[in-house]
């Protein structure tokens, strides 16, 4: 059985400690398994599809590019799994308690802040969802972003952040988020609990994707498969390197979440129908 090669994008330290026990696991149990790291996800979607990869942990953004660059090849690209926490998510907008906004529409002629440029769950799906209720980014407000990252696809998160910092700070009456995000910086103190409230929230999404490549062979996809499938969090080793994931358990991989962010991406014009990266002022 010949070596599986994951690609992987370096977002965070955790990332080497993570994917090296995942690597350790995986081998202990004749999974010929190992994983190389990209700097950004537009070179990770190219990778996988051109087969220099076999499979790709992946932001939910670069997932959408992949399937756009497969089509556009005539490559056949698929999912694998996703964590339990990928699923059914929502981001919010939120106002400061304060604040005399009551519901979207008081935005008209406000100032919002966001995340980076391509983050899907604190720019792209938040202010999608304020177009289907009628405020239109740049024309009924001003939107103020917070490039932390870029390339990175939202999974660092030092952009959302900055978003929350400068809602606090009165830099800008709204802000937004993922829902998870939301609680983590009250956590954290960055929004002090109690300060903030819900002015509106996406409808849910899902969110990374491990995918497998053209290059993948289709019995070793399935044994990859089953043994992440098969991770049990009852296990301590295991339980290490999910908590430092952030699932519980792998659950099959869905195509059936990604509605919000591609109507946002074809809105936007961030990538054309081969993939083409067309985002305006996007360098990774």
């Amino acid at each position: 059985m010949r070596e599986l090669v994951l690609g992987a994008v370096a977002y965070d330290p955790k990332v080497v400690t993570i994917w090296s026990g995942f690597r350790s696991w995986l081998r202990a149990r004749d999974l010929p398994f190992d994983f190389v790291l990209h700097s950004h996800y537009e070179r990770q979607t190219r990778d996988l599809v051109d087969g220099r990869i076999d499979a790709a942990w992946h932001s939910p953004l670069a997932w959408l590019r992949t399937r756009r660059l497969a089509a556009a090849a005539g490559a056949v690209v698929r999912p694998l799994v996703m964590r339990d926490t990928d699923r059914d998510l929502t981001s919010v907008v939120v106002v400061r308690c304060d604040s005399t906004l009551r519901s979207p529409a008081d935005l008209k002629g406000r100032t919002v802040a966001v995340g980076a440029v391509d983050s899907p769950q604190a720019t792209l799906i938040p202010l999608r969802h304020l177009a289907d209720l009628g405020l239109v980014a740049g024309a009924d407000f001003e939107v103020r972003r917070h490039d932390t990252g870029v390339g990175l696809h939202g999974d660092h998160i030092g952009g959302e952040r900055d978003a929350a910092r400068a809602l606090m700070a009165g830099a800008a009456d709204a802000a937004c988020m993922i829902d998870a995000n939301h609680l983590l910086f009250a956590q954290e103190g960055t929004l002090p609990p109690g300060s903030t409230r819900l002015l509106t929230r996406t409808p849910p999404y899902d969110h990374c994707l491990l995918a497998a490549g053209p290059s993948l062979d289709t019995e070793l996809g399935e044994r990859f498969t089953d043994l992440l499938l098969a991770m049990s969090y009852d296990d301590p080793e295991v339980r290490r390197l999910l908590d430092l994931e952030g699932l519980t358990r792998w659950v099959p991989g869905r195509e059936t979440g990604f509605g919000p962010l591609t109507a946002a991406v074809d809105a936007t014009g961030f990538y054309d129908a081969s993939g083409r990266i067309t985002a305006d002022g996007y360098q990774p």
